[in-house]
């Protein structure tokens, strides 16, 4: 336990940094928190009009999670993984905004990056093929994520401690997408696309 504790802390601190936020006041758009839906992560800075910004924020909030996990990989995937919920939970709550972050796709699509790139294939498979289907960025976010761990865990890339660890990470990110799954169920959540 006290070994998984510094990759954990570690990861956090680097995970809590509100890199949407920082871009977004550094390029003028002011402050991404009070426009759509309030959070710091790359789609709501998309909405501030600025793809750049968003395509930005996405690399750097991925970045988080590689970052963190591919410090402690010369230990085992296993504390790798552990870094890199730590920064999965930063971003979610970090403790500089009141712990009110993002919804976290891009940190775990970053994390899988340092541990998994079977991992990141899955994911990229299952989000296109469910956001050509589909046509909701969100439930193919939801979809990918919910196929990651037990597809790992069958294939027996990963031990069954690191393919659990990012299935807590599914329900977390399932979690903070509460909003888009209650509009998703209510037929009112947007389209890729959809203009307004």
């Amino acid at each position: 336990m006290e070994s998984g504790l510094i990759p954990i802390l570690l990861g956090y601190l680097l995970g809590s940094i509100p890199f949407g936020l920082l871009i977004t006041r550094a390029a003028g758009a002011g402050d991404v928190r009070s426009i759509g839906s309030g959070n710091i992560g790359a789609t709501n800075v998309l909405r501030t009009g600025r793809k750049g910004l968003a395509a930005l924020t996405l690399l750097a909030d991925a970045l988080k999670g590689t970052l963190a996990a591919w410090l402690f990989l010369a230990q085992g995937t296993d504390v790798a993984v552990l870094a890199g919920m730590g920064a999965f939970v930063g971003h979610l709550f970090p403790v500089w905004l009141k712990f009110k972050g993002g919804k976290g796709v891009a940190v775990y699509i970053g994390v899988l990056l340092a541990i998994s790139l079977t991992g990141v294939g899955i994911f990229a498979l299952v989000w296109l093929s469910a956001a050509a289907l589909f046509r909701y960025s969100s439930l193919a976010a939801l979809l990918a994520t919910a196929a990651v761990p037990p597809v790992l865990w069958m294939l027996g890339n990963l031990s069954s401690f690191t393919c659990g660890t990012l299935a807590l990470m599914t329900l977390l990110a399932w979690f903070m997408h509460r909003p888009n799954i209650r509009r998703l169920i209510s037929g009112s959540e947007g389209k890729i696309g959809q203009k307004g």
